[in-house]
């Protein structure tokens, strides 16, 4: 057969045979195998792959399938998982789409209650430091569990029984199923708002399905973030919940939980009684004591005689009193004998008395000073007045009084020392022994002549 006789298909033609023979000739298998390459979507969707040690196969897990797993797939996970193998066209790889999935040889729910605790664990939820004591005889007690179930049933039995006039305050939420949780939790903050005195949250026995609502992380946070002493009282003593390990007291029943809270009234009587008989006895060998010590305290010296007691006390406060004048006055008179001495030698040092010393001394160093002053200048003018005579009597003046003159040249004013230096009409000045004069000269000698 050539070409031109066969049936010829497209690729999406074959493609979408291949995934008709898959989903009718296969369809829904159950798989086990490793998640590998764990790859969640912001759409919520998730693809893997899941494979063993020879092979693999594409996964997808669609968000709806996804939110309804009790635990959190990762990668190296080993599941059973349930889907329909089918082909994804767009690219003609065959897959297999998952609605259901549990991890291999650990339940879900298991798994998933490790995991949370862990994570919680590791947070401090657990840490004993965090523990509230419960208080002696709560007036409140707050329940969180269902109205129609045995667990509220057996606690109001157990509070009538011990302690009749205790409050029971009742928030009824469902114990089990996918909405139980917030019921729960929201018992819990609500009971805490209302300001019971203690808080009893729990249920009757069952599977871990059933008692899963109590391991729900929102349930457990609630708990520890109430205010009010929580006690956790789910299930029989072999179960454990997440809420056993946050709550302040664990109650293998609600049963159990009851007791916890309030003491039985006859062991609270009892217990009153005894007190009281021991106060008594206490009251009595107190008033024995005190009254043994009244009689030993009259057969004394001092309750026979007391004038002699007083008497004796009197003549030492004389005693005292004489010795505390004396210790006075002679303190008295010390203190003036020191108080005078500092007078007096703050009289000295007073800044009076030293500024008239300096005013003294001022006056008696200026009165040196002058008489010195007037010595020097005496002995001074002593030295001086020969000088003077010598030098009056080398003066030009001295010999110019003698009837000499000194001529000076006009207008340079230099002295005349010879006639040769003159010419006639020269201006010439004069100086006389007193007094001067100008002249002109008019005529010039050329040799000195004698006088007569």
């Amino acid at each position: 057969m050539n070409a031109a006789q066969a049936e010829i298909w497209t690729v999406s033609q074959l493609t979408r045979r291949v995934k008709g023979l898959l989903e009718t000739g296969i369809g829904s298998v159950w798989v086990a195998g490793e998640i590998s390459n764990w790859r969640p979507a912001a759409s919520g969707h998730a693809y893997f792959t899941l494979k063993d040690k020879d092979s693999q196969i594409d996964a997808v897990m669609f968000r709806g399938a996804l939110g309804k797993l009790k635990f959190v797939p990762e990668s190296g996970l080993e599941v059973i998982a349930h889907g329909l193998v089918t082909v994804y066209e767009k690219r003609g790889n065959y897959q297999i789409v998952l609605d259901d999935m549990q991890p291999r040889g650990l339940g879900a729910l298991q798994l998933a209650f490790e995991r949370l605790k862990r994570k919680l664990e590791a947070e401090g939820l657990f840490d004993a430091r965090h523990k509230k004591p419960l208080p002696l005889l709560p007036r409140t007690v707050g329940v969180v569990t269902s109205p129609t179930g045995a667990a509220i049933r057996d606690i109001l039995n157990v509070l009538h029984r011990r302690f009749a006039g205790v409050r029971v305050v009742l928030y009824p939420a469902r114990v089990q199923g996918d909405e139980a949780a917030p019921e729960i939790a929201e018992g819990i903050r609500a009971l805490d708002r209302h300001g019971v005195d203690v808080m009893i949250v729990g249920r009757g026995g069952g599977s871990l399905e059933d008692l899963w609502p109590f391991n729900e992380e929102a349930v457990v946070r609630a708990v520890f973030e109430a205010r009010t002493p929580v006690i956790s009282a789910v299930g029989h003593e072999i179960d454990f919940t997440l809420t056993d390990f946050v709550a302040d007291l664990r109650a293998p029943t609600p049963s159990a939980a009851a007791e916890l809270v309030v003491r039985e009234r006859e062991s609270l009587l009892e217990k009153v009684g005894l007190m009281r008989q021991r106060l008594a006895s206490a009251l009595a060998q107190r008033l024995t004591q005190a009254r043994h010590r009244v009689n030993v305290a009259s057969a004394s010296f001092v309750f026979k005689r007391p004038e002699e007691l007083i008497r004796q006390r009197r003549q030492r406060c004389d005693e005292l009193r004489m010795q505390l004048e004396s210790a006075l006055g002679e303190q008295a008179r010390s203190r003036r004998t020191r108080l005078e001495r500092a007078s007096h030698a703050l009289a000295l040092l007073s800044p009076e008395n030293r500024v008239r010393q300096a005013k003294e001394r001022r006056s008696m160093l200026q009165w040196r000073l002058l008489q010195g002053m007037h010595a020097l200048l005496d002995r001074r003018r002593a030295a001086l007045l020969p000088a003077m005579a010598r030098l009056d009597a080398l003066s030009p003046l001295a010999i110019l009084g003698r009837g000499y003159a000194l001529a000076w040249k006009l207008p340079e004013r230099t002295l005349v020392r010879s006639g040769a230096g003159l010419a006639v009409n020269d201006a010439l000045y004069l100086r006389f022994g007193e007094g001067g004069a100008t002249a002109t000269v008019t005529g010039i000698e050329e040799k000195e002549h004698g006088t007569h």
